[in-house]
C-alpha cells in the first residue's frame, strides 16, 4: 500500500485522523502554528505539528491551517477569529500534549457541546429516521418508497398473498 510509507504512516489512516481531540469553536477562522526547525525549545512545537495537525485539519475543515518555520525566535500559535480578535499562545518549552491540552481548553469545544452536535446531526443527516419525532412520520414520504397501502393500493404481484399462490 503506497500510502503506508514514510514517517509514521499511521498519521494517513482514517481511524488516526478521527482519533482527533481537537474541535475547534465555529468563531475561529485561521489556526496558525510558528515555530523553528532548530532548537530545544522548539521540541514540543514540532512534534505537535507533526503528530496533531493533520488531525486538527481533517476535524476543522472550514479553518485555514498555517505553518510557518524559521520565521520566529520562539515558538507561538495564533488562532485568528472571525470578528478580527486574536488568540497568542506561547508554547515555547512545552511538550505535545500540554500544548494539545491548553488548546482543548481555550479554543476547543467541550464535550457536552461536541455531544450535542452529534446528536443533532444524526438525527437530521439520516434519512432512514422516520417516526414520531422525526422530519418524516412514515417511510412512504421518502422519495423513491411504495406509498402508504392504506391511501393508494398495492398491485397484485407486490402483494405476497398472489405472489406465493401457485396454480
Amino acid at each position: 500500500m503506497p500510502f503506508m510509507k514514510g514517517r509514521a504512516p499511521i498519521r494517513r489512516t482514517l481511524n488516526y485522523l478521527n482519533a482527533g481531540k481537537l474541535v475547534f469553536k465555529d468563531k475561529i477562522r485561521i489556526f496558525s502554528v510558528a515555530y523553528n526547525i532548530l532548537g530545544q525549545n522548539n521540541t514540543g512545537a514540532k512534534e505537535f505539528v507533526f503528530w496533531y495537525l493533520p488531525q486538527i485539519q481533517y476535524k476543522n475543515p472550514d479553518v485555514q491551517v498555517t505553518t510557518l518555520k524559521n520565521l520566529t525566535p520562539s515558538p507561538f500559535i495564533k488562532c485568528y477569529f472571525e470578528d478580527g480578535r486574536r488568540i497568542l499562545v506561547n508554547v515555547d518549552n512545552k511538550s505535545k500534549e500540554e500544548i494539545l491540552e491548553h488548546l482543548l481548553n481555550t479554543v476547543g469545544k467541550s464535550k457536552d457541546v461536541l455531544e450535542a452536535e452529534a446528536v443533532a446531526a444524526e438525527k437530521k443527516d439520516n434519512s432512514a429516521n422516520f417516526g414520531v419525532g422525526c422530519e418524516r412520520a412514515c417511510i412512504c414520504e421518502t422519495y423513491g418508497q411504495v406509498p402508504c397501502s392504506g391511501v393508494v393500493p398495492l398491485p397484485k404481484f407486490m402483494r405476497g398473498k398472489y405472489r406465493n399462490q401457485k396454480d
